[in-house]
């Protein structure tokens, strides 16, 4: 069933034609067939060196209209910082008793948050976390003295995006039930981010192709000069 559905969808979309953005999210939600809430996907690939340590595209970026996901969020931290992160709202709070739990393959949690001082307990579980993308970063806010307002960031919707290979940054907007009006906003909010992060030695065209996407749905190509 799931085929003919992707078929019919596949068949509102001129895989030759680049769209505005806004065209673009209005033909996502008329593709969109899945019985559940799709998460709408923003794919760009960048005009950049993934491969040279001076063109590398990194950062963290609060979408206005959320991402539609509740996070579940860990702070590794002890005493004030930990009570502080209690009153933040976090879901998890703790130290060693927390790295043991990891260690024994417990990892029920979409963001790790740390204190400087607690990297060194955070290390002896690098080799778990990092494959898993849940390593604390201070480039992504998630290393940091002020717990309260990186949970509240990551609570209301704060997005990493990152270079991946093929010098592609993938990440989420929302989803489908947000409707036109706020994936546009969150869009826009994503592609004006990415822009401020273009590194000073990249070179020639930045954006090399921009698509949108469900879960299931087929990809929809958006014309990079329309940002």
């Amino acid at each position: 069933m799931s085929g003919k559905n992707f078929k019919k969808a596949q068949e509102l979309v001129d895989s030759q034609k680049l769209y505005s953005a806004q065209e673009a999210i209005d033909l996502i939600l008329k593709t969109a067939y899945a019985k559940f809430d799709e998460t709408v996907e923003l794919h760009v690939r960048l005009g950049v060196d993934g491969r040279q340590a001076d063109q590398q595209v990194r950062g963290v970026v609060v979408l206005p209209a959320g991402t539609g996901k509740k996070k579940k969020v860990l702070v590794i931290a002890k005493g004030d910082k930990a009570d502080e992160a209690t009153k933040a709202g976090a879901d998890v709070v703790g130290a060693e008793e927390v790295i043991a739990k990891i260690n024994g393959g417990w990892l029920d949690f979409d963001v790790c948050i740390t204190t400087p001082d607690m990297m060194g307990l955070i290390g002896r579980v690098a080799k778990i976390l990092g494959p898993k993308g849940l390593m604390p970063n201070p480039k992504s806010g998630t290393v940091t003295m002020d717990i309260t307002k990186a949970i509240n960031d990551v609570k209301a919707g704060k997005v990493e995006y990152r270079l991946e290979k093929n010098n592609i940054v993938h990440c989420p907007i929302g989803k489908v039930s947000f409707g036109a009006e706020k994936l546009m906003q969150n869009y826009q909010t994503l592609i004006d981010a990415l822009t401020k992060a273009k590194p000073a030695a990249a070179k020639g065209t930045y954006f090399k192709g921009i698509s949108l996407a469900t879960t299931m749905g087929p990809g929809i190509k958006v014309l990079p000069q329309s940002n």
